[in-house]
């Protein structure tokens, strides 16, 4: 089965951001399948948002300053939800025209990984563990 290694603080082993300074705070990017500009193009996947983990039924934009786990049998994998993904021009580009409009408010979060850890593809737990004050 397909996987992810995920190292604290520096991201996804591999990724073109791993380990630098400037992405730490958004190494990892997470949105949901019900995010998916579909309505521009139904073909749209996740390769083509730039995201690195599509998850289904949790609205995890509204998670930003939370700390989530992710456990798809390996441990958990524990995520600060640091910011929203904000879409830009180019998901017009490769996506279709109105692709980053539609992934307004709905584009993902970027996150910060707090523990080593793997992710793999299929079925995972989802569990907050820490919140924001007003949360």
């Amino acid at each position: 089965m397909p996987c992810i290694k995920v190292r604290r603080h520096l991201g996804i082993v591999g990724d073109r951001y791993y380990a630098r300074p400037a992405h730490r705070d958004a190494s990892v990017t997470i949105m949901t399948e019900e995010g998916l500009p579909v309505a521009v193009d139904p073909a749209t996947d996740l390769c083509q948002t730039r995201r690195n983990i599509l998850l289904r039924g949790v609205d995890i934009d509204s998670y930003v300053g939370w700390t989530i786990e992710l456990d798809t049998g390996d441990g958990p994998v524990a995520l600060a939800v640091n910011r929203a993904a904000r879409p830009c021009a180019w998901m017009d580009a490769v996506i279709g025209p109105g692709a980053q409009r539609a992934l307004r408010a709905r584009g993902g979060v970027r996150c910060t990984p707090l523990i080593d850890g793997v992710i793999r593809v299929g079925r995972a737990s989802f569990r907050v563990t820490e919140g924001t004050a007003g949360h």
